[in-house]
């Protein structure tokens, strides 16, 4: 059964793989044989998380500078990332911010900003990356969504609306490449322990709320990711395609 699972040959693309879900993703793909690509905006950053993941796994992984939010750098990363490898076959788009204010407070700059970070670079990456894997007629889309992309909480506004489109973005992606072989699906991560959500887990009263919304009591940890991620990115999951998988500690459950 372990071989329905191995990526060996494969080359994947993973935005934002330098910390936090995206670093747990890239490891878990290179873990399971495939080349990997990082990236990071910071040049530097994306080569020492990539030489200590290549390090870590024994595997192929190299790191990228890109600007995930202009058509012009992310053309120019999977360009670069299918000259190594030679081709391209899994994109995952992980790449994301989430600033929490008020409706009220919430500025046009910052609002156009997550949704251009969450919502229009998964369009781009895919776009890009696209053409790669028609050319081969097979590919894996997996775009990091999130449960706030199908319920709300206050002050995430422009996280909730970029996340809830991405889910609909999906969707169109597997429509329209579904018969080149690719399929594209959404994971939905309720709260997992990252840097991201720090703000939340040190502030006592905010982390109480979360727990007592997480029906297995705990946060979650990125290598629970791991099983999902290669399994959507293995041919085992070629049946399935434009759904949202969500992974939240039963807090939707209700």
């Amino acid at each position: 059964m372990a071989e329905a699972f191995d990526l060996t040959g494969r080359a994947a693309f993973v935005t934002g793989g330098t910390q936090g879900l995206g670093l747990a993703i890239a490891r878990a793909l290179a873990e399971a044989g495939a080349q990997v690509a990082i990236t990071s905006r910071d040049e530097r950053k994306a080569a020492e998380a990539a030489e200590a993941l290549s390090r870590d796994t024994g595997g192929e992984v190299v790191g990228i500078a890109v600007e995930v939010t202009d058509e012009g750098s992310v053309s120019r990363a999977v360009e670069q990332a299918v000259g190594r490898f030679g081709s391209l076959d899994i994109l995952v788009n992980n790449a994301g911010i989430n600033i929490r204010k008020p409706i009220l407070e919430y500025d046009e700059q910052t609002w156009d900003l997550v949704q251009a970070t969450n919502l229009k670079a998964p369009f781009l990456c895919a776009k890009a990356a696209a053409p790669h894997m028609i050319k081969r007629q097979y590919g894996r889309i997996i775009n990091m969504a999130s449960m706030l992309g199908q319920v709300a909480l206050p002050e995430r506004s422009a996280y909730c609306s970029s996340k809830g489109g991405l889910i609909q973005l999906t969707k169109v992606m597997a429509l329209e490449w579904a018969e080149h072989n690719i399929t594209a699906n959404a994971v939905c991560p309720g709260p997992f322990a990252t840097d991201m959500n720090k703000v939340v887990i040190d502030n006592p009263e905010a982390n109480r709320y979360f727990l007592d919304r997480l029906k297995v009591g705990r946060w979650g940890q990125p290598t629970e990711l791991a099983g999902l991620i290669v399994y959507l990115a293995s041919e085992s999951s070629g049946f399935m395609t434009g759904s949202a998988l969500t992974i939240d500690g039963g807090w939707t459950a209700e």
